[in-house]
């Protein structure tokens, strides 16, 4: 059995940024392992227990640097377990409606995650950071994917996820996975953000966190490079010159920082 924990990142509506959802995976055994390593990090730092554990903000008695030192080695520690990480990512500037950005992520990421699972013949259940969209739309967004799967596909009408057994709410402080999957992403976001702002005073130390989550994304065995189960740009057609610049730009300061994907950035779609 499989675990599939997702989060989202950047929400605020910012021309030039990326909205960010993704999805860490474990099974069942390195869960465990896994929940063991968080409870020894967690003493090791004497991060109070009823303490909601995410990027931001840091635990009492612990100053800026020691909860870098933190982060870095949950990430570090997350490399050395059998985890699989799963982002998607979207120009705002495209997006335009958060809301409707992250139910798309998540139709993503259960496409990712079902297909994880076919290779490994097994089955899973995928966690949502619970939240509240306008109307409660997500909860009528589960439920379909539950009893129908993907709908509207360019290539078909409906796709059954066969392999996602349930899909449920989780919230930060109800488990470590939870907190384990707010720091990679608000990592990530922040590495990807200085980029996106051209701040180069954080520029080198982005660099190091992106090579330091680069191992935790879902990869083909025997390949370096991240096929899209492991990180995909939306949409897959870009058809305006300067957002697919903005993306191609993402694209090659990602590959300079350790993460190489294989998705092309195209004005038209190939299949």
């Amino acid at each position: 059995m499989y675990l599939m924990y997702c989060d989202e990142s950047n929400l605020d509506e910012r021309a030039g940024e990326f909205l960010v959802y993704g999805g860490l995976i474990f099974d069942d055994q390195e869960a465990i392992n896994f929940h063991n390593f968080c409870d020894e990090l967690r003493t090791k730092y004497g991060i109070p227990r009823e303490f909601d554990l995410k990027f931001q903000p840091k635990p009492h008695g612990l100053d800026h640097q020691q909860y870098l030192n933190f982060k870095r080695e949950l990430i570090h520690g997350l490399s050395e377990f059998d985890v699989g990480l799963s982002i998607y990512l979207v120009l705002h500037d495209i997006a335009q409606d958060p809301d409707r950005a992250r139910r798309n992520g998540i139709n993503t990421l259960a496409q990712n995650f079902n297909y994880v699972l076919k290779g490994t013949k097994a089955h899973g259940l995928m966690l949502i950071d619970r939240f509240n969209d306008k109307g409660n739309q997500i909860k009528a967004h589960l439920k379909r994917k539950f009893s129908v799967g993907l709908e509207g596909m360019p290539y078909a009408d409906e796709i059954k996820l066969e392999r996602i057994l349930g899909y449920h709410y989780s919230e930060i402080g109800q488990s470590h996975f939870t907190s384990a999957i707010d720091i990679i992403l608000g990592s990530f976001r922040f590495a990807i953000n200085t980029y996106c702002r051209n701040e180069e005073n954080n520029l080198a130390s982005s660099k190091k966190i992106l090579e330091q989550i680069s191992p935790l994304f879902v990869r083909v065995e025997g390949s370096e490079e991240i096929p899209e189960t492991g990180l995909i740009f939306s949409p897959k057609v870009v058809k305006t010159e300067r957002y697919r610049e903005t993306y191609n730009r993402l694209k090659e300061f990602l590959a300079d920082s350790g993460i190489v994907t294989m998705q092309e950035i195209t004005a038209t779609r190939n299949y």
